[in-house]
C-alpha cells in the first residue's frame, strides 16, 4: 500500500502527490534541498466572460446544407465561424524550498508515499544523525503540514522560503512568512501552443484573481527568525511547518477581483486555527478523515512477485502488470488520487487532478468534456467514493446555467449545452478562438449530455430520490430539451444531429480530411443514454408523463447505429475511412462503456461490431486511452485482453517522451498521456472494478471478466447500482463466497458462473433462478446477505 524509492526525485513526475481536494503538494524528497510544489484548486487565470457567438445561429443552416450535400470540407471551414474564445488555465500557486544546513553526503535513503494514511515520508542518515520528514495535507484543518525531525537534539538547521512562478511578493510578521500574488489572464492562445501569451493587469486590478500563502514554524527546541528571505531555523530537534493558502475566487460567475473573497483573511484563519493543534492532533485528525474513505475497499489479486522493498519505478519497469501486487497498487492509487483531488466543497478534479507545476498546464489543465472530465469520475461510484463525486455534480449544475445562454445564443435552442472544453468559470461555448480552433475537437455540443450521465449514475448507485428530484432531474431534462431542438429529420425521416463530430478524430474525403458530418455514433449513443435515463427517472418520480412519451418516441426515431463492410461499428453514419485506424479516441463505443446501450444480451450484433471496432483500433494508445480500453474489454467479457491493456499502461515512460501512440505511467505511477494527465489513473481503477463486478444491465454480475492470471483473490466494499455493496472471494477463477449489503432494500438479482446459495444471519433465504437465469431474492434495507458456493 505504498510507493517507495531509494533516491530523491529529479523530475516533477517522480515527486509524490498529497492533497485534500483543495490544496495539493508534490514532495520531491531532496536531502540538502527539499522542494514541495503547491497548488490551490481555485487558482485559475482570467475570470468570468461572455463567450457565446451570436453569429453561429445564422451560420448553422448553411453548415447543415453543406453536410446534406456531402461537402464536408466546406462544412468544416464554415463551422469555424460558430466558435467562441478559448478557456482559461489552471495555475500553480507556489513552491516551498527548504535548504538544510547539514551537507549532502547521505546514507540509507528512503522515500515513500503511504496510501493508507496519505502521508509522504523521507528518511536518510548524515553522519550519526537520522533525518526524517512527513508531509500530509489535511482536509479537516485545510492546511499542508510538514514534520521535520532529527534523531539527535539540536541538529536541525534550515532556511525555508516561498516562491511562485506567478507575479508575487513576500512579507512576514512575527510568526509567519507570507506570499501574495495575482493571476494573469491567458490571451488568445493556440490550443496546442505551449507559449500561450499571458496578460497581467495593473497591481490591484479589479479583474485579477489574488492569492495568498502563509507559512509558520512550530519548534521543539531551537530558534526561528522570519524575514523576506524566509524562515531561518537553528538548533532545533523537531519542527512542524504549517502552510495555509486561499484565493479571492468567489464563484464561477463573479469577478475574483471586484467581487472576490478576502483571501488574506481566509489564509490567516486557516493557519491560526491549525496552530492551536499539536502535530500529533493534526496528524490523527487527518488520518482518521482519510481512512473513512480509503478503507472502504480492500483488494487482493494474488501474491506479489516483486520483493517487498523493490523501488516502485523499478517495479514498473521490471514487472509491470505481471505483478498482481502492482496492479493492486495502481487500483488503490487511483482511489487515493480521487480522495486527494476531489472532496466536498472543492472544485472538480481537472486534467491534472489538482497537481500542476506549469504556468500553462498541458491543455490548460481544464475540464475536457469529450472524455477526460467524465473519465476522472468513473471510479467514484463503483469504488465507493460517491462523496468525492459531489464537486463534479455541483459543477454540472453551474455549467448548465451558462449553457442555457449558449444554447439560446448559438443555436436558438431550448435547454442547455456545453462543448469540448470548460474551466473554473464554467465556459460552455465552443472553445476555438472565434475561428482558429479545429472543429474536430472544438465543435461538439454534446458535453452537457455526457455530463448528465453522472447525475443519473449517482442516483442509480445511491437511490437518493431527493437528489434525483431536486438536483439531477431538472438539469437532465434541460439537456434533453436541447437535444430535442438540436435533432432534425434527414431525407428518410430519421432524426439526426448535424453538424456532428466524433471527438478529435477525422475521416478521409476526396477533398482531404474532414471532421464535420451528420449523426456520429457517439452523438446518437449519448442522446439514447440521456433519454433512457430520463424516462426511468420520470417514472420513478411519477412526473412528466407526456414528456416521457415524447422522449420514448424521439428515441425510437433516432438514426440507427450502423455496421460497416468490415464488420465494425461505424464511427460515423456513413462508412468513412478513418484518418487513423489506431486513433486514441474510441468515442463510438460509448454505448458499451461507460454507457449501457449495447450488451451481449440485448444487442448482440451491434455488440460484436463494437468489439470488432476495438480490435481494429488495437491495444496501443495514450495512457487514458489504454485505461478506457480496459473498461471496454471488461464489458466485452474478455479479462485477458483487459489485463493486456493494463500491462501496456504499466509501462515506464521516460520524461520527455511525447509519443501520443505509446502511453504508460511515470515513475510515481502518474498516468502519461504523455504528458501527465490524471484521467488514465482513474480509468485504470474503474476498469479493474469492472473486471470484478458489473451492474449496468439491471443485475449484479460477479467476476464477469476475471483474467486467468488472477485465479484467486478477494475484493471487499465495491458498490453496485441499486445501492448494493459487494464483497466477494474467488478461487480457481470462480466465486466461493460473497456478501451483498442492501442499503435500500428491494429485489437483488445476481448472475454468477458459480451456483450460489443465499443466507442472512445464517438462515437460508428463498432465492430462485428467474427466466433469465438470474439468482433473485428480496432484500430489506440494511440487510446483509451471504452467498456461498452451493
Amino acid at each position: 500500500m505504498k510507493l517507495q524509492y531509494n533516491r530523491p526525485s529529479v523530475r516533477w513526475t517522480d515527486a509524490l502527490p498529497t492533497g485534500n481536494g483543495r490544496l495539493g503538494a508534490m514532495m520531491f524528497g531532496g536531502s540538502e534541498m527539499e522542494r514541495i510544489q503547491l497548488n490551490e484548486d481555485t487558482l485559475w487565470s482570467g475570470g468570468p466572460r461572455h463567450g457565446d457567438n451570436d453569429n453561429a445561429v445564422n451560420v448553422l443552416p448553411e453548415v447543415r446544407k453543406w453536410i446534406e450535400e456531402g461537402q464536408y470540407a466546406a462544412a468544416d471551414r464554415l463551422c469555424r465561424q460558430m466558435m467562441g474564445p478559448y478557456t482559461q488555465s489552471y495555475l500553480p500557486m507556489a513552491d516551498l524550498y527548504i535548504k538544510f544546513l547539514h551537507g549532502n553526503t547521505m546514507k540509507n535513503y528512503r522515500r515513500a508515499l503511504h496510501l493508507d494514511d496519505a502521508t509522504s515520508t523521507v528518511e536518510y542518515r548524515i553522519g550519526n544523525v537520522t533525518y526524517t520528514r512527513r508531509l500530509f495535507v489535511s482536509y479537516p484543518d485545510q492546511v499542508v503540514v510538514l514534520r521535520l525531525e532529527a534523531s539527535q537534539p539540536g541538529k536541525l538547521n534550515f532556511l525555508a522560503r516561498l516562491e511562485s512562478a506567478l507575479r508575487y511578493e513576500t512579507a512576514f510578521d512575527k510568526d509567519s512568512l507570507i506570499l501574495r500574488g495575482d493571476a494573469p489572464e491567458h490571451v488568445d492562445p493556440s490550443y496546442y501552443d505551449t507559449d500561450m501569451p499571458v496578460k497581467y493587469g495593473e497591481p490591484g486590478s479589479p479583474n485579477a484573481m489574488r492569492f495568498e500563502g502563509r507559512l509558520a514554524a512550530q519548534l521543539e527546541e531551537g530558534q526561528a527568525s522570519y524575514s523576506h528571505d524566509g524562515i531561518r531555523v537553528t538548533g532545533a530537534t523537531a519542527v512542524t511547518l504549517i502552510f495555509s493558502a486561499a484565493t479571492s475566487f468567489n464563484g464561477y460567475d463573479r469577478s475574483p477581483g471586484s467581487e472576490g473573497k478576502d483571501e488574506s483573511a481566509e489564509a490567516y484563519a486557516y493557519l491560526e486555527q491549525a496552530k492551536k493543534l499539536s502535530y500529533e492532533s493534526l496528524l490523527q485528525r487527518h488520518i482518521e478523515d482519510h481512512r473513512k474513505l480509503f478503507n472502504r475497499v480492500e483488494l487482493s489479486l494474488g501474491e506479489s512477485i516483486a520483493p517487498p522493498d523493490y523501488p516502485t519505478d523499478a517495479r514498473i519497469r521490471d514487472y509491470g502488470a505481471s505483478d498482481p501486487g502492482l496492479v493492486e497498487l495502481l487500483y488503490h492509487y487511483g482511489r487515493y488520487l480521487m480522495i486527494g483531488s476531489s472532496r466536498k466543497g472543492t472544485q472538480p478534479a481537472n486534467l491534472q487532478g489538482i497537481w500542476n507545476e506549469e504556468t500553462r498546464a498541458p491543455w490548460s489543465g481544464n475540464y475536457t468534456l469529450n472524455i477526460n472530465a467524465e473519465m476522472n469520475y468513473w471510479p467514484a461510484e463503483t469504488c465507493n467514493l460517491a462523496d468525492c463525486h459531489t464537486p463534479l455534480l455541483d459543477f454540472i449544475g453551474n455549467l448548465s446555467k451558462n449553457g442555457r445562454k449558449t444554447a439560446s445564443t448559438n443555436y436558438g435552442a431550448a435547454g442547455w449545452t456545453a462543448h469540448h472544453n470548460s474551466d473554473i468559470w464554467c465556459h460552455s461555448a465552443p472553445a476555438g478562438d472565434y475561428g482558429h480552433g479545429d472543429p474536430g475537437w472544438a465543435f461538439w455540443p454534446m458535453g452537457g449530455v455526457w455530463l448528465c450521465q453522472h447525475l443519473w449514475e449517482h442516483y442509480a448507485f445511491g437511490l437518493d430520490e431527493a437528489f434525483l428530484r431536486d438536483k439531477a432531474y431538472p438539469v437532465m431534462k434541460e439537456a434533453a430539451l436541447f437535444c430535442l431542438d438540436w435533432l432534425h429529420e434527414d431525407k428518410d425521416g430519421r432524426l439526426i444531429t448535424s453538424p456532428s463530430t466524433s471527438p478529435e478524430h477525422k475521416f478521409r474525403t476526396a477533398e482531404g480530411l474532414a471532421a464535420v458530418s451528420a449523426a456520429s455514433t457517439m452523438d446518437l449513443s449519448l442522446i439514447w443514454d440521456l433519454f433512457t435515463n430520463l424516462i426511468e427517472a420520470s417514472t420513478i418520480l411519477g412526473v412528466d408523463e407526456p414528456f416521457r412519451e415524447r422522449l420514448a418516441d424521439t428515441r425510437s426515431r433516432l438514426h440507427p447505429l450502423q455496421i460497416g463492410e468490415n464488420g465494425r461499428l461505424q464511427e460515423w453514419s456513413k462508412d468513412f475511412e478513418d484518418e487513423d485506424q489506431f486513433h486514441r479516441h474510441v468515442s463510438h463505443l460509448f454505448g458499451v462503456y461507460p454507457g449501457r446501450q449495447l450488451t451481449w444480451g440485448e444487442t448482440p450484433e451491434l455488440m460484436a461490431a463494437a468489439q470488432r471496432s476495438l480490435e481494429i483500433r488495437g491495444d496501443g494508445g495514450t495512457g487514458w486511452s489504454l485505461g478506457w480500453k480496459v473498461g471496454l474489454w471488461a464489458r466485452f467479457g474478455n479479462g485477458n485482453r483487459a489485463l493486456g491493456l493494463l500491462s501496456n499502461l504499466l509501462t515506464l515512460v521516460e520524461e520527455g517522451n511525447t509519443n501520443y501512440h505509446h502511453g504508460g505511467v511515470y515513475g510515481n505511477l502518474f498516468d502519461a498521456h504523455p504528458p501527465f494527465q490524471i484521467d488514465g489513473n482513474f480509468a485504470a481503477t474503474s476498469g479493474i472494478a469492472e473486471l470484478l463486478v458489473q451492474s449496468h444491465q439491471g443485475y449484479l454480475e460477479l467476476l464477469p471478466s476475471l483474467p486467468d492470471a488472477w485465479p484467486q483473490g478477494y475484493v471487499r466494499g465495491l458498490r453496485a447500482r441499486g445501492h448494493f455493496d459487494v464483497s466477494l472471494q474467488w478461487e480457481q477463477g470462480a466465486v466461493t463466497t460473497a456478501e451483498i449489503v442492501s442499503n435500500s432494500g428491494g429485489m437483488c438479482r445476481i448472475r454468477s458462473a458459480a451456483a450460489l446459495r443465499v443466507e442472512s444471519d445464517g438462515i437460508a433465504i428463498a432465492a430462485a433462478l428467474d427466466e433469465q437465469g438470474l439468482l433473485s431474492f428480496e432484500t430489506v434495507a440494511g440487510g446483509r446477505y451471504q452467498l456461498n458456493k452451493a
